[in-house]
């Protein structure tokens, strides 16, 4: 068995309008509750962060995917979402939406079946959408163009 140990530092001063300061080994950056939460905004925050951890991970899978499939990718891009509900006062984040575009040079009918596949099974094979699944919905809505 091979086992990871990722380590992060993380300071705070004052309270729920404070900010703080998170490290890690490629990773140095101020935090706080976003503005659209009514925070401070300062830095990133928790939303911003598990987005971008559910992103990444989706991106680097599908791009290892693609290649160990021989697709020939000649651009792979990505916008996502994450949405948060607050009801009563309850924060709840919701669902993760990954909008990945996956330019090839030629594009058939099968081409594109095979393409999608690979794009959903990224999501399903993604560590962090498993850590996820069951509490976070996550979404894949792919765009797949011939350049």
């Amino acid at each position: 068995m091979v086992q990871h140990k990722f380590n992060m530092n993380l300071t705070w001063s004052e309270g729920r309008d404070g900010a703080g300061n998170l490290t890690a080994s490629k990773l140095n950056t101020k935090i706080s509750i976003p503005q659209e939460m009514n925070g401070p905004g300062i830095g990133t925050n928790p939303d911003e962060m598990l987005l971008g951890a559910a992103a990444t991970c989706y991106l680097i899978t599908l791009a290892t995917l693609l290649e160990n499939s021989k697709v020939p990718v000649l651009d792979l891009s990505m916008q996502a979402q994450g949405f948060v509900d607050v009801t009563n006062g309850v924060f709840t984040y919701e669902r993760i939406v990954h909008n990945p575009t996956i330019v090839v040079k030629d594009l058939t009918d099968r081409e594109h079946r095979r393409i999608h596949r690979i794009a959903e099974k990224a999501e399903k094979t993604c560590m962090i959408s498993k850590a996820l699944q069951g509490n976070v919905r996550i979404e894949c809505q792919i765009q797949i163009e011939q350049g």
